[in-house]
Order: C-alpha cells, then sequence, then structure tokens
C-alpha cells in the first residue's frame, strides 16, 4: 500500500455485487463481508451457509453467497 493510498481504498465496496462465491476460509460467513466498507451498508448479519446446502441469501441486501466446493 503507498503513502497516498488509505486502508478505506483497498476495501471492496460492500454490496457492490448481487452474487459472491465464498470459500471455507470465509466461514463464518457474515454479510457484509469483514474486507467490505461498511459505511454505506447494513447491519452486519451472519448467514448459515453451511446449514442451507452451500448457498445463501441476506435478508438485508438480497445479495446472494455460493461456497465453492
Amino acid at each position: 500500500m503507498s503513502s497516498s493510498q488509505t486502508v478505506a481504498d483497498s476495501r471492496v465496496q460492500a454490496n457492490a455485487q448481487n452474487r459472491y462465491t465464498v470459500g471455507r476460509r470465509d466461514l463464518p460467513l457474515s454479510c457484509p463481508m469483514p474486507e467490505m466498507t461498511l459505511w454505506n451498508s447494513h447491519p452486519k448479519v451472519y448467514l448459515p451457509i453451511e446449514e442451507q446446502g452451500g448457498t445463501a441469501k441476506c435478508p438485508y441486501c438480497g445479495a446472494e453467497y455460493c461456497l465453492e466446493n
């Protein structure tokens, strides 16, 4: 990271996509995810992706998550 780049610049914009592919390293899964900016997002919610057959949908923003095999 350069001295002119801030920590916020390296984060992913929250709710920027409708579908996200996630891995086991991302569990427990929350929306927004830890690497997303939070200032313009909804409250954090944990999604039980493993209990739902490898897919989950956020009740706040509608983002769909798919657990990669």
